[in-house]
């Protein structure tokens, strides 16, 4: 079968491969859709944390399950999705209800090849029915999983207002799981393209980029003076996570989606007098999986605007580094395999 590799940044390389053999525990699906995450482009950048080379990139992956295998529910041809990043079930952390931080865990894609495949076998357990939704939808339901999970990590509730710094997909995955929890968004970004993009599409009634904006100031000011109970980063920029602090409420959660390789840190008083409450959001769970499904089911959410680009899987090699540019205007990306 046909395969698209990584082979090292910036040089992606066609290779033909052995067709998956299943074992006991596991399905295999043809690859209908691959949605491009920034992971997937910084790990062509050569920028992405916990990775090697060579790698079989994609993990936002749709298909048709052609071969169930044995899994419970599960019928042949069914349009599935599912959790690309399969724990151990035995550490700590999937002791306790959180297999999204295995200690152990493995993310297609990153840790082992993921989907840009013809055919790719998953763990049975990792499957997600498609309950009707299109191959699109179901391809982009990992990435608002994400958002789902990280608005579920803060506790969002009515009435709050969110800032979300960064407005690329997983910013807008955010965005969205905000505004179902009640929230009150404050979209942050220095890109106007992406924050019109909010206002027009996602129905985010303010947008602030602190490029062009005293952004501080506007905060505030949109707050009533009181600043946001929840910040959420979702760049991964060090230099945006070390400011996010500063648009915090006394009492505040901040929470970090966005990954950087480098250390970062706060004013120690600023942090301190706020009794700040500061946590990651890793991955997200099967809950998460399936209240996104809900979601796009009662078309709370319309992921159809998110897509920008798509390309056949033949061109991929050739459109794949264009999606690097701002200039492209690129939300979310998508190789087709039909």
């Amino acid at each position: 079968m046909k395969s698209l590799v990584c082979v090292e940044p910036s040089k992606f390389e066609y290779r033909d491969i052995e067709k998956p053999r299943l074992e006991e525990g596991f399905s295999l699906l043809k690859i209908k859709r691959i949605g491009i995450c920034g992971t997937d482009l910084h790990a062509y950048e050569g920028t992405q944390p916990f990775f090697s080379y060579p790698r079989i990139l994609g993990h936002e992956l749709s298909g048709e399950l052609v071969e169930p295998n044995g899994a419970v529910g599960f019928e042949k041809n069914e349009a599935v999705t599912f959790i690309p990043y399969y724990s151990c079930g035995k550490c700590i952390a999937c002791r306790t209800g959180k297999p999204n931080c295995c200690v152990n865990i493995r993310g297609a894609g990153v840790h082992i090849d993921g989907g840009m495949v013809e055919y790719l076998a998953v763990p049975s357990f990792a499957l997600i029915h498609g309950n009707g939704l299109s191959f699109e939808e179901l391809a982009l339901v990992e990435p608002l999983a994400i958002g789902a999970h990280a608005i579920r990590r803060a506790a969002v509730k009515d009435g709050e207002f969110v800032a979300v710094i960064g407005a690329g997909p997983i910013g807008l995955g955010v965005m969205e799981f905000a505004k179902i929890a009640g929230g009150k968004v404050i979209a942050i970004d220095v890109n106007d393209d992406r924050l019109a993009f909010c206002r027009k599409n996602l129905g985010i009634a303010h947008a602030v980029n602190p490029a062009t904006d005293n952004a501080l100031e506007a905060v505030k000011e949109i707050t009533d003076g009181d600043w946001a109970p929840v910040v959420i980063d979702a760049t991964g920029s060090l230099k945006a996570i070390n400011g996010g602090l500063d648009y915090l409420a006394h009492g505040g959660r901040y929470v970090l989606v966005g990954l950087q390789r480098e250390a970062f840190s706060f004013n120690h008083p600023d942090f301190h007098k706020r009794e700040s409450t500061l946590m990651s959001s890793r991955n997200a769970t099967r809950e998460d999986f399936d209240h996104v499904v809900r979601s796009l089911k009662n078309r709370k959410i319309d992921v159809r605007t998110y897509i920008t680009h798509t390309t056949p899987f033949d061109r991929a090699m050739e459109e794949f580094p264009k999606w690097l540019s701002p200039q492209s205007g690129v939300v979310k990306a998508m190789i087709v395999m039909d």
